[in-house]
């Protein structure tokens, strides 16, 4: 029986490197493995909490959208939707917050940044908190627990949102029996967390990210910025500490990241493997970006793949929820 895998990112900003490496190119692998079935969604909803402007709100949405299906997303082989086109997951959104604590959300770990980093300022502990950032958790765990999802692919700093949603799943299956399946994380490990330009996690709020489909003069101009140390080119150097490497082995070939490793070990000047970076990054990048830019100039052809998409999403969403509310009590 294949195990059901499932993966959404929010439109908060332009996908980058961090959300391509530590999210979708470990998520498109995983759907090609026979053991698994996959869902994919744009996280519309999510990206409310940060995000009030309409037009750039929906430019963001299709441009997540886009981004899968420039990279090879067969919407023909997975379920692939837009979260606001499945009203069963709010709905249960409602009925899960019923059986999660406030204390449980209150340690989620970005709603405890947001309140340490208010202290640090002297402000009021929920400044700047609205409750779509306090209660994300919790539309986090409909999204995964609507579709029974055995596996969802995260970063390190990701776990927490799964480990809440089986939480939330065990208070209820306490209650009514066993109706929630209990999700279990993957990691890519080598890459959960990745530098950005200044060597801090690469990150929207930091401004330190490299947009995935950035034009090939920009892409050499971001890349030139990323922090390396003084040492002189003739000095060997250690591959496995070096973000222009890590960056590096994620788009060249098996044979190219031996070589490159072998001029590390002998000494390569910084220049130059920012260079070789460009070369690998950018050929890789050319064909999704010219997929990506006809998508987002015919947002009609985005819309029809969400829309059938939604269907599919919703022939599981519609009678597990009727089998939920059954349960609870309601007359459906």
């Amino acid at each position: 029986m294949r195990k059901t895998i499932l993966t959404g990112i929010k439109p908060t900003g332009q996908i980058h490197l961090g959300n391509y490496i530590g999210a979708i190119k470990p998520a498109l692998e995983l759907a090609k493995e026979p053991d698994y079935k996959a869902a994919y969604f744009v996280a519309d909803y999510h990206g409310l909490t940060r995000v009030h402007d309409a037009e750039e709100f929906r430019q963001l949405s299709y441009g997540i959208a886009a981004t899968w299906l420039a990279l090879g997303l067969d919407p023909d082989k997975v379920i692939f939707y837009r979260q606001s086109d499945v009203p069963e997951i709010f709905e249960l959104n409602w009925i899960l917050s019923c059986f999660a604590s406030k204390g449980l959300m209150n340690r989620a770990h970005a709603y405890k940044a947001i309140v340490d980093s208010n202290k640090r300022s002297n402000k009021d502990n929920d400044f700047g908190v609205n409750m779509g950032v306090f209660n994300y958790p919790i539309l986090m765990a409909a999204d995964i627990l609507m579709f029974k999802t055995e596996v969802v692919p995260v970063g390190k700093d990701q776990i927490q949102h799964v480990e809440i949603a089986r939480d939330i799943a065990e208070s209820f299956n306490n209650n009514y029996g066993m109706t929630f399946l209990l999700p279990e994380y993957k990691i890519q490990e080598d890459t959960a967390v990745l530098p950005g330009l200044d060597g801090r996690k690469m990150s929207k709020s930091y401004n330190n990210t490299i947009p995935l489909f950035e034009e090939p003069k920009k892409l050499q101009k971001l890349i030139n910025k990323i922090k390396t140390d003084s040492m002189p080119p003739e000095a060997p150097k250690d591959p496995d500490s070096s973000v222009l490497f890590m960056l590096y082995k994620e788009f060249a070939s098996d044979i190219e990241v031996k070589q490159m490793k072998e001029q590390y070990i002998n000494g390569i000047g910084w220049g130059v493997a920012k260079k070789e970076l460009f070369h690998v990054m950018n050929r890789f990048i050319e064909g999704p970006r010219e997929k990506y830019h006809e998508l987002m100039s015919s947002p009609e052809t985005i819309d029809k793949i969400l829309k059938e998409g939604a269907e599919k999403a919703r022939s599981i969403s519609a009678p597990f929820l009727k089998e939920i509310k059954n349960k609870i009590g309601f007359y459906v």
